[in-house]
């Protein structure tokens, strides 16, 4: 990539200017790792290679996902170790979720360590080396002028959904995630200037993550820390964890395909599967539709379905009549089944994404999104609600 002067640079990577455009800039990881705040240095060959790769991937599946981040392209081998990245103005603070009772929480909270942790601990701390990072609490963000409680608020709740996203992802591996740490930052200018949007890097020195639930198996930077020896031999089996960490993680920021076959009894209810459709597609799903009755074509509901089982690998049906017509197809397939009934058709669009998101993480995240979208309209509406009018004008005549 083109790269101007210098911008900063940390322990593990620097960040450039980006010549013809300003409101980019180009991150480079290098080979160093490090632990304890710096008191332990060593390098990797190709651990900046790899520690790009594993961003990029993972902020590839957050942006599928829907999620604000600063990610824009790059992070490949033939990138130079490289990442394009809109400039934002840092947050001094990683937020750490925790799945899993491990690392400082089991010492300050006198916790068993392995203990699983429902619902998420999530802990806020100070981007301070000389005083270790010390935990700080959401009052004194606001109080110390860092962040607003608005900012507080929407980095508690991405940070907790980008973990459960994560873990979905690596579950779907036999890994276990068991804590996360993330930054966040604003976006220094151009479009949606000043938004909060997911920062740094989110590589395998982010995380802890546990192979089968196994800390024995343990494939992130605490294999670094816990080193007694320094010695080559034990960072050549910390380079490949890495390698075999960034590999998976290639697979993370992929949509499965799949389809959503829509019936309709009758020509009456078309429009409602019209609406339906529109948003099944929210989701970025497939769907198609027809009208086949249980009543008068049901050898046509017969060999439909019959076809449409041997043609997708990954289906839902859904149904848009009488309950004999859900029952028919029911018993012809082996798929899911969704009878729409007299639900609304945002219901039984996210019924359906729920069901293909078991095993797809790009659809999970979308859900979880817009179900945390949901929920906030629902606060905002009840707060508007319960504005107090503004007074009346002076000179106003009351009755």
């Amino acid at each position: 990539m083109n790269k101007g002067l210098e911008i900063t640079r940390g322990k593990t990577k620097a960040l450039y200017e980006s010549p013809e455009q300003p409101d980019v800039a180009v991150m480079q990881s290098t080979d160093n790792i490090t632990a304890g705040d710096g008191a332990r240095r060593n390098t990797i060959e190709g651990k900046g290679r790899l520690a790009a790769q594993t961003t990029a991937r993972v902020f590839r599946l957050l942006n599928l996902c829907g999620f604000p981040t600063h990610y824009l392209s790059g992070g490949e081998d033939d990138d130079d170790n490289e990442i394009l990245v809109r400039r934002c103005q840092m947050i001094p603070l990683e937020v750490v979720v925790r799945g899993v009772a491990a690392g400082s929480l089991v010492r300050r909270k006198g916790l068993q360590r392995g203990t699983l942790l429902v619902p998420r601990v999530l802990e806020f701390f100070l981007k301070d080396d000389a005083n270790h990072d010390p935990l700080i609490e959401p009052e004194e963000i606001v109080q110390r002028g860092i962040a607003h409680p608005s900012e507080v608020a929407a980095m508690s709740e991405i940070a907790r959904m980008v973990f459960e996203v994560l873990a979905h992802a690596w579950r779907r591996r036999d890994v276990l995630l068991i804590d996360l740490k993330i930054e966040f930052g604003r976006l220094a200018n151009g479009e949606n200037k000043g938004a909060l949007v997911i920062a740094d890097v989110v590589d395998n020195d982010a995380w802890r993550i546990w192979p089968q639930g196994r800390e024995d198996l343990m494939l992130d930077k605490q294999m670094y820390r816990n080193l007694q020896d320094v010695t080559p031999e034990a960072l050549d089996r910390v380079r490949m964890a890495y390698e075999q960490v960034a590999e998976l993680v290639g697979s993370f920021p992929q949509m499965r395909s799949g389809m959503v076959a829509m019936l309709a009894e009758d020509a009456g209810r078309v429009e409602n599967l019209q609406e339906i459709a529109r948003q099944i597609q929210v989701y970025g799903l497939a769907s198609g539709r027809h009208v086949a009755s249980s009543a008068l074509t049901p050898g046509y509901v017969m060999q439909l379905v019959q076809q449409l089982d041997a043609s997708f690998a990954r289906l839902v049906y859904v149904t848009l009549g009488p309950p004999s017509l859900a029952a028919m197809v029911n018993g012809i397939t082996v798929n899911p089944v969704i009878d729409a009934g007299v639900q609304s058709a945002e219901f039984v669009a996210q019924a359906v994404a729920k069901t293909l998101a078991i095993d797809d993480t790009v659809l999970f995240g979308r859900v979880m999104l817009m179900q945390a979208n949901a929920r906030s309209a629902v606060l905002q509406a009840d707060a508007q609600l319960n504005v107090p009018p503004p007074p009346p004008a002076p000179g106003t005549a009351l009755a």
